[in-house]
């Protein structure tokens, strides 16, 4: 639940409510009680309510030598030692911090103390110090922007220094505010000149970045300077009739194009226009002629505008991309046009037009279209071996079983023992758990450089075991190796099933559907918060959380202690999953407006009515809802296999048929090309 809390609020109080009392989460002193006598119990739980209590005495300069002792030969310990001298650090005495990093000088509470300290140095201005502590590993701008001033400061501003600041000089970006002494210093030893001026601005011209064109103008001659003024102002309030007087350069027609493409996505119509008067004024080029109509056609398309398709049809065929050709056939569909659906198909590039998704309108379109029966089953029968939404879709539609062929995960003891037994891993998971999870993530990095890929798998899987559950997202199928997204027991977490059964129950509704929100909103990460403040496990809006809790009995102790509560967390998520389907009266509307809101919804619900489903879905035009009810849907799917080994079809699913037959699940062999 992304959106306006008070929009929220107001939709919360729309569904039925659940008649009577219900029984009561935990409470805090509950919940603190339990911990309390687990800790006493739990070797595990002990050592880390341990580390928490140094760390956080480290903190506040209280770091006793009973507290540190308490934690003697623990593998994050080093940890609370780098707390403590991070609070102190500009009062901190050299010989303490060398010593630190002597003892610390590779792993990464080492780097992370090593970079502070640095930061320290340059604030003392102790550049001798600073150029001793430095590593030309470091990668922090700020830090590499320091290191340039301490080499000049201590006369190594030699002419490899004078090369690494004009690397440094030439982005087209803003860059750290500490660089700016080497820059000073550099320009009085006569390196910076108006050439290299030109050239930066010439890099923020293709970043799009008026603001840092207008600084640099600053040291240019008069003339120049007006000049580039005009170019900023030109990307930021659209081109004016002044830009006919600028000189016929390349430059000048990538300021026109980046200032047509900044008034095309503010307005397409504006854009069109001001394209009409300026391109040939200016003398745009084919590719940039391309790059302008590209972005008229998307803003234009992707509102489903009634110029939606002539601006398409505008756009040159070597201006097309992936985005494009996707928007093209979305376009068609939402006008019904079955017939410009299909075409759009076949004007995708082949390595697009072979995705199960394509594969599974092209067959949709055949049919709605009257084409030849069977070229749409071959379609179907090529989507229907890929395990995602249009996948089970296409299988539907062949009544086939769904694709889905496990890679067992199964290390030997000696596997495991070996796994956990890394020093790294041992700090990062034991850091993730008492809540530091900028640390953990330091140790995770470097656990995950020593592993080749099965004890990468195991580390995962011991990763979830502390609680960990993201770490399968972000470290499984990457870097050419799409075998093991097959690794679904680790991509799937399963965690709080009785909870998830009961108020699945409760509210007469799918627990596969629940189980597949929490793992598209948090991954089944209590703690997850969003930059809107949507908290939990099902990223509830406090609002929106305190007003279910009214609905449905639910005791409220606060947002925090509430929503971070996976317990009360999961009944107000179920029980707002149950308002948003009354509402709305089918999965797909209840999905997207879970995500996005009643606003938009109302809106691609008013626009296509009698869609089909699957086309609804396929044209609703925010890409985020659009990819996020196929993913929740296809994570359904997953959840009822691994909750039950086997599955509701999806399309049964979409229609709320819960006493539908279900279906298996075979191993398909690989789509064809």
């Amino acid at each position: 639940m992304r959106w306006n809390t008070s929009t929220l609020l107001m939709c919360a109080m729309l569904g039925a409510g659940c008649a009577g009392h219900r029984e009561a989460s935990p409470s805090s002193n509950a919940i603190q009680a339990d911990a309390s006598r687990a800790a006493a119990t739990d070797p595990q739980a002990r050592s880390d309510a341990a580390l928490k209590a140094a760390i956080d005495a480290a903190s506040r300069g209280q770091l006793d030598a009973a507290t540190r002792a308490s934690i003697q030969g623990q593998p994050a310990a080093a940890w609370a030692d780098y707390a403590r001298l991070r609070r102190d650090i500009d009062m901190l005495a050299p010989e303490e911090a060398e010593a630190f990093l002597r003892a610390h000088p590779d792993d990464a509470v080492g780097r992370s103390f090593r970079e502070d300290w640095l930061a320290a140095l340059s604030r003392r201005q102790d550049w001798t110090g600073f150029i001793k502590t430095w590593r030309p590993t470091i990668e922090r701008a700020s830090l590499r922007c320091m290191a340039l001033n301490a080499r000049n400061q201590i006369g190594q501003g030699d002419a490899a220094w004078m090369q690494d600041v004009r690397r440094a000089w030439l982005s087209g970006k803003s860059v750290s505010a500490e660089c700016d002494p080497a820059f000073a210093a550099w320009q009085a030893k006569c390196g910076l000149d108006d050439a290299l001026r030109w050239q930066r601005i010439d890099l923020a011209i293709d970043e799009g970045q008026p603001a840092l064109i207008r600084a640099i103008a600053q040291g240019l001659p008069e003339a120049d300077r007006v000049l580039a003024d005009s170019y900023a102002a030109a990307m930021t309030g659209g081109l004016a009739q002044t830009a006919s007087q600028w000189p016929r350069t390349a430059r000048s027609r990538s300021v026109a194009t980046a200032a047509l493409v900044a008034t095309a996505k503010k307005s397409p119509a504006n854009g069109e226009a001001a394209f009409a008067t300026f391109a040939a004024m200016i003398g745009l080029d084919d590719a940039q002629r391309g790059r302008v109509l590209y972005e008229i056609a998307l803003q234009s398309a992707a509102s489903y505008e009634p110029e939606g398709a002539r601006r398409l049809a505008a756009v040159p065929v070597a201006a097309y991309d992936e985005r494009l050709h996707g928007l093209r056939l979305r376009e068609a569909m939402a006008r019904s046009d079955w017939a410009g659906a299909r075409e759009a198909i076949r004007r995708m590039p082949a390595s697009m037009r072979h995705q199960p998704q394509y594969r599974y309108f092209d067959a949709r379109l055949i049919e709605l279209t009257g084409g030849d029966p069977a070229a749409a089953r071959a379609q179907y029968a090529e989507a229907a071996k890929s395990p995602e939404f249009h996948g089970f879709l296409a299988a539907d539609r062949l009544g086939s079983a769904y694709p889905l062929c496990p890679w067992p995960y199964a290390p030997t003891s000696a596997q495991q023992a070996q796994v956990a037994a890394m020093p790294a891993l041992q700090r990062a998971l034991a850091l993730y758990r008492i809540g530091q999870r900028d640390w953990a993530m330091r140790e995770w990095n470097d656990a995950l450089k020593g592993l080749d890929d099965a004890g990468r798998h195991i580390a995962i899987a011991q990763a979830q075991d502390s609680g960990w559950f993201d770490r399968a997202v972000f470290n499984l199928g990457r870097d050419g190796k799409p075998e093991e997204l097959r690794l679904y027991t680790l991509r799937f977490p399963l965690h709080h099933t009785d909870t998830i059964r009961r108020e699945a129950q409760r509210n007469a509704i799918d627990p596969a559907w629940i189980a597949a929100e929490i793992r598209a909103e948090s991954v089944f990460d209590p703690r997850a918060r969003s930059p809107a403040n949507a908290m939990g496990l099902m990223q509830v809006l406090p609002a929106t959380g305190q007003a279910t809790a009214a609905k449905i009995g639910l005791p409220w102790r606060g947002a925090e202690e509430t929503l971070f509560d996976p317990d009360s967390n999961i009944a107000i998520g179920s029980a707002y999953l149950r308002e948003m389907h009354e509402k709305w009266g089918d999965l797909p509307h209840a999905i997207a407006a879970y995500n996005a809101g009643p606003t938009p919804t109302t809106r691609w619900r008013t626009q296509r009515p009698d869609f089909d489903p699957d086309l609804w879905i396929e044209t609703i035009s925010y890409k985020e809802t659009r990819d996020y009810v196929a993913r929740v849907l296809a994570f359904s799917v997953i959840y009822d296999w691994r909750m039950n080994g086997d599955a509701l079809r999806v399309s049964d699913r979409i229609e709320g048929k819960l006493d539908a037959k279900r279906v298996g699940f075979a191993c398909p062999q690989p789509a064809a090309r």
